[in-house]
């Protein structure tokens, strides 16, 4: 089967025996919105904020995304199939800088893992997805730290993140945003670190 994103250059790329390659691909708002807009409309997903909106409205959050210098979304792509959305963002920018002192060197990470498909069950799945993320954000992109902020009420991704490597922070209270391109309710979110040392040392 031909891949139909072989034409899109990655930005990070990794293959592991007997998984096979992840690539983490600049997003395309509108070719990727169909795609995007399933997986965001399923009640597993209410915690990404998504849910009710049209495909041409999710087109256009991610459209206004790439306008933007300290925000980013990337399709992760498992040979040729979309297996998850990743956001990454500057925290100084991002209202979690309200919320805990930012150090040089921190980035920002939202991730939404596609529905189980075919392997989507398979033994360290989510590890291996995870570990792509923070090869690219830690190594390629040269940050020394991960900060997640999933809802508390999100509990499979608080522990995921924790069985994971990530060190537990406060429990806080992002604020609410309100601009004429962004309207973002209020979270009460646990954030999360990865100091690079632990996953890299040396």
């Amino acid at each position: 089967m031909s891949d139909p994103y072989a034409s899109r250059t990655p930005v990070y790329e990794q293959t592991f025996e007997g998984f096979g390659t992840v690539r983490v691909l600049p997003l395309d708002a509108e070719a990727d919105a169909a795609v995007i807009h399933r997986w965001v409309s399923e009640d597993r997903a209410v915690f990404w904020g998504m849910n009710g909106l049209t495909e041409q409205q999710v087109a256009g959050i991610y459209a206004h995304m790439a306008t933007l210098d300290t925000h980013h979304a990337h399709l992760v792509v498992r040979d040729g199939e979309p297996v998850a959305l990743l956001q990454t963002y500057e925290p100084e920018a991002d209202r979690v800088s309200e919320c805990y002192e930012v150090r040089p060197g921190d980035i920002g990470v939202h991730l939404l893992l596609a529905p189980a498909g075919p392997g989507g069950g398979q033994h360290g799945w989510t590890a291996r997805l995870v570990a792509v993320v923070a090869g690219y954000v830690l190594l390629g992109l040269g940050r020394r730290r991960v900060v997640v902020d999933p809802d508390v009420r999100n509990e499979k991704a608080v522990d995921r993140f924790l069985k994971l490597g990530f060190a537990p922070g406060p429990v806080v209270v992002l604020p609410e945003i309100d601009l004429p391109d962004v309207y973002l309710p209020e979270k009460k979110a646990q954030l999360a670190f990865l100091d690079r040392e632990i996953l890299f040392p040396g």
